[in-house]
This record gives structure tokens, sequence and C-alpha cells, in this order.
């Protein structure tokens, strides 16, 4: 079975959220640290949102967080985010030869439906697990963990497809099969992503 995370992976999407923090910060006359950028890109979006509260110490609550971001990022989500090269052949030829497939996420779901929905690819992933609605970060064990057992896979019969060097490490130390996909958003961390899977590319063009 074939597992995809969305964002960074099949489109083209982290550069959007660092514009959000950018936005949402500059309201409030702050700037995003490496540190708060490096710790909320790894969350799943309610523990972002909660993050950010304790960090920089706003009175603001984790919902009225997450509410400003979605209207940050929700319209480049529905209009304006490209898939990455490749993915709709590639996805498509899958599909062809009966392979099943399933989208394992960090994104919201509101979000993730309108990308979903703006590229025709609903019809590619019947099942879609959500990291917030598991209560666990990507790099959590737990999180593949509830995966798999959900699909009632072994992770031997599973290959992911992953942008995120931590994410792709836990996968591999469970045992999946992991293909690391390249994203601007970890350049400085190419070299972390090499080591933490079985496969590298810089492109669903080169599968």
């Amino acid at each position: 079975m074939l597992l995809f995370d969305l964002d960074g992976t099949l489109i083209d999407s982290n550069g959007v959220w660092v514009e959000v923090d950018r936005l949402f910060l500059a309201r409030r006359g702050l700037t995003p640290t490496e540190e708060y950028s490096y710790t909320v890109g790894h969350s799943y979006f309610p523990a972002a949102a909660q993050f950010t509260r304790d960090y920089y110490r706003l009175t603001d609550s984790p919902q009225a967080i997450m509410d400003e971001w979605l209207a940050l990022a929700g319209d480049a989500y529905a209009c304006r985010v490209p898939l990455k090269p490749g993915v709709r052949a590639f996805l498509s030829r899958q599909q062809a030869q009966g392979q099943k497939m399933a989208l394992v996420t960090a994104c919201v779901p509101e979000l993730c439906g309108a990308a979903l929905e703006r590229h025709g690819l609903t019809g590619y992933f019947p099942k879609i697990f959500f990291a917030q609605d598991l209560g666990f970060e990507k790099q959590d064990p737990r999180y593949f963990q509830t995966v798999l057992a959900e699909l009632k896979q072994t992770a031997q019969a599973c290959t992911l497809f992953e942008d995120s060097p931590g994410a792709c490490r836990t996968a591999r130390e469970l045992g999946l099969k992991v293909v690391g996909v390249y994203d601007s958003f970890y350049q400085d961390r190419q070299e972390e992503l090499r080591s933490s899977c079985h496969r590298y590319i810089r492109s669903f063009t080169e599968l």
C-alpha cells in the first residue's frame, strides 16, 4: 500500500506557511525565530497554535490563532497552491495498476479538502489520516502505528512518500519503506532526509 504526505510532497504548499507565520506575527510586532519556525513546522495544527501562544505569550486563544491562520492560508489552498511535477501522472498510473493509496497528513482537514478538490485528487485517497484527529505528530511512532492498525496493514507492506526528514526517520524505524521527496522547505536538511529514506527523489517525474 502506498501512503502519501500532502504538504511539500504532493503539493507545493510549505511556502504558504512560512508566509502565514510571518504575517501572523508581524501583525503583533513579532518575528519568527529559528526555534519557533522549526517547532511549528513539525507540529499538527492545535499543538502549533498552543506552542505559538505559549512561546510568544499571546493573549489569543489557540482557537483564535487557528482561525486566523486558516483565514490567511485558505485562499492559497483553494486557488493557488500547485501540484508538484509528475504527481498526477504517478497517482493515475498507480491507481490504474490497482494500487491501494492513502493520505497521511498534518494538514488541516479544511485546507486538505480544498487542495484535493481543486486538483481533482479526492478519488485517489479513500482514506485520509489527519494528525490532529489522531492526536499525534508524524514524528511520533504512534501516528504511523495507528494508521497501520486502521488500514490493517503491516509496516513492511507499505511505502511512504514524505518530505519531512523526521517523519521519514520515524516511518523507517517502524519498518515502512520510505521514499524521501525533495522540498525547498527542508533545503538545509537534505542529507538528513537522504539518510532517513530508502530512496530519494527530487520529483515524481523520476518514478
